[in-house]
């Protein structure tokens, strides 16, 4: 049978798991079921919901504090016939979460689609196989970089900040996610000069650099836009997601004629996700759903930075693009913020080689700059591959003993 299967957390103030998963199966799909006559019952049977598990969990005292009162606490799995809605993202949220998530004691934790639902989803355009391809880099991390303080800056420092990175060994630039269509940088004029720096690099050097340019604007200009870029030379797309919808991805990712990698950025996906009772995992947003809707790659924080996420969190969103799929290619984990050479160590330990270390301040606050803060990354790279610590490989990398002199490294266990 064609279906989804939704798992949730529920904290049930009633004490009785069983009745709760059962009103929600009939409440998401045929809305009761004791009180039909036979035949409706039996023309109804195939949209309606069923309970697939009910597993009671140990009592959670933090649970219990939160609301103020004893809760029963367990996981409920529910599947959800896909007669019952049309194979797009939109329908499929509304039918297993739609009116559910203003419950605001419940979270969804988990999705199943079954293979024939799951063909009706492309996925990633390129994925890993791809964007390696694009660059002709198969057996390392990538690296990536991140334009920093461009808001008010024009073409000039941009193209000087580029060409730097570049020069430094990055293999994709990116846009900051909040820069938008303005005077000073407007998107065609940055693309173009932008790319004109990447040519004359890899003229000079023989590195390739991708650059994903950032598509904002108004829902229904983004296509004719993102077209356009395509047109431009764009070698990749950098997207902010959440302000517009996953289905706005999908549509994106699916058109022929926006054939390059698009790049998934979190912002505002945390608003839906970080509370342990309610909302949605990172592991369905920013993994399998991210991953459904065409991402090539997915930005997300790393469990060291900034904006630390939860180790378990992060690597279960990493599984979750990465995971063996017959359907869909595979998707780039990019763990991020608060990235520095020091972590390289600790970044491919945790998300192996198939992941991007991405760095902003971490290249550009090298002490000698972003080419050295590049190098420092790739020097870093190459020393853990061939089984060194960083400490050996910055005895013969200078920007690699001066990153770890700035940042320090943290100790990694087996």
């Amino acid at each position: 049978m064609s279906e989804i299967i939704a798992t949730y957390l529920l904290h049930d103030k009633k004490e009785d798991l069983v009745k709760k998963a059962e009103s929600i199966a009939l409440g998401l799909t045929v809305g009761s079921w004791t009180n039909l006559p036979l035949l409706e019952q039996k023309q109804l049977q195939k949209h309606k919901g069923r309970v697939v598990e009910v597993s009671a969990l140990p009592e959670d005292e933090k649970a219990n504090a939160y609301f103020g009162e004893k809760r029963i606490k367990g996981i409920v799995k529910i599947a959800y016939p896909s007669a019952n809605f049309s194979s797009d993202i939109p329908a499929i949220l509304t039918t297993i979460f739609g009116k559910l998530s203003l419950d605001g004691e419940i979270k969804l934790i988990d999705i199943e689609l079954s293979e024939e639902l799951k063909a009706q989803f492309p996925g990633p355009q390129f994925g890993i196989s791809g964007i390696r391809e694009k660059l002709g880099v198969f057996h390392r991390p990538l690296l990536m970089s991140i334009f920093k303080g461009v808001i008010g800056k024009d073409l000039g420092d941009l193209d000087q900040q580029m060409r730097a990175q570049a020069l430094g060994g990055v293999d994709i630039v990116k846009d900051d996610e909040i820069l938008f269509e303005n005077e000073k940088t407007p998107f065609e004029k940055r693309l173009v000069s932008g790319l004109q720096t990447l040519r004359e690099v890899y003229e000079e050097t023989g590195h390739r650099t991708l650059y994903a340019v950032n598509l904002t604007g108004r829902t229904y200009e983004l296509r004719d836009k993102a077209r356009r870029a395509v047109e431009l030379g764009a070698t990749s797309l950098l997207f902010n997601v959440f302000a517009y919808g996953l289905d706005v991805l999908q549509a994106l990712s699916e058109d022929p004629e926006i054939s390059v990698p698009i790049m998934a950025h979190p912002a505002f996906s945390g608003a839906i996700t970080p509370s342990s009772f309610y909302g949605v995992s990172n592991k369905v947003l920013l993994g399998k759903l991210l991953r459904l809707a065409g991402a090539d790659y997915v930005l997300f924080p790393s469990p060291y930075g900034s904006v630390a996420l939860d180790k378990a969190e992060t690597l279960s969103i990493a599984e979750a693009l990465t995971k063996e799929d017959t359907q869909l290619n595979k998707a780039f984990p990019v763990p991020s913020a608060g990235i520095h050479p020091g972590l390289t160590e600790l970044l491919i330990n945790d998300f192996g080689n198939d992941s991007i270390i991405n760095a902003g301040g971490g290249i550009h606050g090298h002490p000698d700059g972003a080419v050295a803060g590049g190098k420092a990354f790739r020097d870093a790279i190459d020393g853990v591959l061939n089984g060194k610590s960083l400490d050996e490989t910055a005895e013969t990398s200078d920007p690699l003993q001066k990153a770890l002199n700035l940042w320090g490294r943290p100790e990694v266990k087996a």
